[in-house]
């Protein structure tokens, strides 16, 4: 009796959460961000005012440094989940050294009308998933996926420093936006991130048609990590649950069946892996699947050294690092250079420990890479300072100040030199 009165409970909190998914608008800061800034994209295909939410990596705030790209992640229902990733791929790509993913912008996309813009297809009343405000609001989804495409992206890439390589992330009505992006509009994005998506959508005729679409689509190049959370009563499994046929495990069942499909599909070459988080329900999941998506899709990203190749920097670690970024160009189909601040601080230590050709090597790697930077014709200045190379230190350091005029130390060392 106390097992059923749990799962009524579990049934029921599931369902309220869900309803206020599909009512309320999340609420906003609407005078500050402090992890980005808001900006807004005027839609003539919406007709209406988008407000979104924009993180820069750190390393874009250092002026001193040379311009880099970054890879864009578009965060569905932003005004939820905003801060929350925007602090797992700080945590990914920057604190502690850390290289388990890129350091990546995030365009969190708030919402205006959640049930129009995050359904594909109009749906008819569907108790108790659908009620009829719902159902009447329903089936905007296309325009959406216009407005993303003709509007956000473009004006993404014209305003801030972007790299050809998307990720879209959304969860439960965004998960259901990311599918049908993947199947419908494939190559918008290079990877996609589906929690919990709502594929019982349309009384299940919106599953049917994406497994009958994808069938015979070519989906090579492109990454799908999808995650389904626990939304059963507690008498209820993973394998009990695919003889249910009641509507309240259609959700789990429909998520379930398209793994299946996913995993019979080889020929489709798919890049794809699939997580059910069994401790987490749907109010909870969105957290640790994107974690477990951003490790998952850009898992070639992180930079393995021992602890040895680190303390004993050689020509040969480095060319090992090489090699890496070679390897995640290849993944992210652009050439994607070792960061500056990297090469510089390599080139240091090899400039204290003597080594100054492998010094001199990563100085003018820098050069070459990011030669718009004042910081690397400093860097390259003082290898060629102490290498007794007056008349070049000279030449770099004059080249940072014609970059920057007010580059902290390089007056007061070209003054010396002088």
């Amino acid at each position: 009796m106390d097992c059923l009165k749990s799962g009524f409970r579990k049934r029921i909190l599931f369902f309220s959460f869900f309803m206020l998914l599909t009512t309320f608008a999340f609420a906003q800061n609407k005078t500050k961000i402090e992890i980005g800034t808001i900006d807004s994209v005027a839609s003539k295909i919406l007709n209406e005012n988008r407000k979104i939410w924009v993180h820069l990596p750190r390393s874009v705030q250092n002026s001193g440094f040379g311009k880099q790209k970054y890879p864009v992640v578009y965060l569905l229902d932003g005004d939820a989940h905003f801060s929350s990733v925007v602090g797992m791929i700080e945590q990914l790509s920057e604190v502690n050294g850390n290289t388990n993913c890129p350091e990546m912008i995030v365009v969190g996309i708030t919402n205006t009308n959640r049930n129009r813009d995050l359904t594909p297809t109009h749906s008819e009343v569907d108790p108790p998933f659908v009620s009829k405000s719902v159902s009447d609001q329903s089936g905007g989804g296309e325009k959406f996926v216009e407005f993303i495409e003709k509007e956000l992206i473009p004006y993404i890439d014209s305003k801030y420093p972007t790299a050809p390589y998307r990720t879209l992330i959304g969860h439960s009505f965004g998960g259901l936006t990311a599918i049908n992006i993947l199947t419908n509009h494939t190559n918008l994005f290079n990877s996609y991130i589906a929690i919990d998506p709502s594929m019982w959508w349309d009384h299940q005729k919106f599953i049917a048609e994406t497994e009958k679409k994808l069938a015979n689509k070519n989906l090579a190049n492109v990454s799908l990590f999808m995650a389904a959370a626990n939304t059963m009563d507690d008498n209820m499994n993973v394998v009990k649950v695919r003889r249910d046929t009641t509507v309240f495990t259609r959700h789990i069942r429909s998520i379930l069946e398209l793994n299946d499909f996913f995993g019979k599909n080889k020929k489709s070459k798919l890049n794809y892996n699939y997580k059910y988080y069994n401790d987490d329900n749907h109010g909870s999941v969105p957290l640790i699947a994107t974690y477990d998506g951003l490790r998952f899709i850009f898992k070639f990203n992180q930079l393995k050294l021992t602890v040895p190749e680190q303390i004993n920097f050689n020509k040969a670690v480095f060319t090992k690092i090489e090699k890496h970024f070679e390897n995640v160009s290849k993944h992210l189909g652009y050439t994607v250079s070792i960061p500056e601040n990297t090469v510089n601080a390599y080139g240091y230590q090899s400039l204290g420990k003597k080594d100054m050709d492998l010094a001199g090597y990563l100085f003018k790697l820098n050069v070459a890479n990011y030669p718009q930077s004042p910081n690397v014709y400093d860097s390259l200045g003082d290898f060629y300072e102490a290498n007794g190379d007056k008349k070049n230190a000279i030449a770099s350091y004059e080249k940072v100040l014609v970059l920057d005029k007010n580059f902290p130390e390089t007056k007061g060392k070209l003054e010396k030199l002088k």
